[in-house]
């Protein structure tokens, strides 16, 4: 692994070289402010009038190391988490839509902390902003490592940063507000959950502060999120065995759940982005409905499997990418008419998250990783309904 990731660092090193029941929230009056201080990048060329593409990654997951490595690219005051995720920028930049999932809290004044409870630093929003990230899912087991506190700190990081979130919250009105954001002319609901917090209680009085995984509580949001407006409605869950590539009967078992759900014949939800296994796991389409079980660890430190060794997919994950176009008839279903998955590696001794198709064709020898990741995503039938790797 260590002989393989410093191969992969020279070759980033010449990549870079060469040039490397709710209310709803809305920015209609709104618009985000400019990406890393670089004008807004035009939507991304569409197959149908008014169609938009939305890309989601998976976790962010900071560990001392990823800490350690975003000081040094600050030069040694505060972080810098913009280089780290510079290689998927043009991926994420050019989506009409770009979700992420931020795993951990925040903490402040350098008290800052990786494995076990985790405390980051808020320099971490701006990053994902200036990649072109539009909004994170934030409910993880994670999200309750420093209480209420940090809920609050990492959601105000993100409000400054002009990154919307979903799935914690500071206040009752928050909990119950759909997020609600524009991608093209479509209204695109963004709902998250997760299965658990670690066994760390919810605050004291603040039974709202992370939305729980519910099957019920799910399609209720999503069907106030239809009342709310939302034209897609794109739902976020922390969920899985950790270290397994297949599925779990409760993953397999909620989305069958989630995807029959229609309100008036029409779908209550349009797409499922799974996060938590830190590794990359299979997409699917349920019921007419992509559903992507687990996009795998986007930024993580070294990892060690439950054996206690360490293990490469810790560090190897999915972009998924899907082109919606509007429906054909009114009151219909935006339906996805291009599904591709982009896979993606985290470089430890590099300290950069990479395209590993873009990589390839720089010259770095990771094709054996591509393909295991290609085998994974596809292994439960996804190619028969068109998903394809795409760059």
């Amino acid at each position: 692994m260590i002989a393989r990731s410093r191969q992969v660092a020279l070759a980033l090193t010449a990549v870079l070289a060469a040039g490397a029941a709710c209310q709803a929230k809305d920015t209609d009056n709104h618009p985000p402010p400019a990406r890393g201080g670089r004008p807004a990048p035009q939507p991304s060329a569409s197959p149908a009038a008014g169609a938009f593409t939305l890309v989601a990654s998976g976790d962010v997951l900071p560990h001392s190391s990823i800490i350690e490595r975003a000081k040094f690219d600050a030069g040694g005051t505060g972080y810098d988490f913009r280089p780290m995720l510079s290689g998927v920028e043009p991926v994420v930049s050019r989506a009409d839509l770009a979700l992420c999932h931020m795993e951990t809290v925040y903490g402040a004044n350098g008290d800052y902390t990786g494995y076990p409870a985790f405390k980051s630093p808020p320099e971490v929003a701006k990053g994902l902003a200036a990649t072109g990230y539009d909004g994170c899912s934030t409910a993880s087991n994670h999200s309750l490592d420093d209480g209420a506190d940090g809920i609050r700190r990492t959601l105000d990081a993100l409000d400054r940063a002009g990154v919307r979130h979903a799935g914690t919250a500071r206040t009752p009105q928050e909990a119950r507000t759909v997020t609600i954001l524009r991608a093209g002319r479509a209204k695109v609901a963004h709902l998250a959950y997760t299965y658990d917090t670690n066994g760390y209680p919810l605050p004291a009085g603040q039974p709202w502060a992370v939305a729980l995984l519910d099957e019920n509580r799910i399609l209720a949001d999503a069907r106030a999120a239809r009342r709310a407006g939302a034209d897609v409605v794109v739902v976020s869950v922390h969920w899985g065995t950790e270290w397994q590539d297949a599925p779990d009967e409760r993953q397999l078992s909620l989305a069958r759940t989630l995807t029959a759900a229609r309100t008036g014949g029409r779908p209550d939800i349009d797409l499922i982005l799974g996060t938590h296994a830190h590794v990359p796991q299979a997409y699917e389409k349920v019921n007419g409905t992509w559903v992507i079980y687990g996009m795998g660890d986007q930024i993580a430190g070294e990892m060690s499997n439950h054996e206690g060794v360490q293990d490469p997919r810790g560090n190897q994950s999915t972009i998924g990418r899907f082109t919606f176009v509007p429906p054909k008839r009114s009151g219909g279903r935006w339906e996805v008419a291009k599904a591709e998955f982009v896979p993606q590696l985290f470089d430890i001794d590099a300290g950069r998250v990479l395209d590993v198709n873009e990589a390839i064709a720089e010259g770095a020898e990771l094709s054996g990783v591509r393909d295991r990741i290609r085998e994974v995503v596809l292994s439960r039938g996804a190619a028969k309904d068109g998903l394809r790797m795409g760059r």
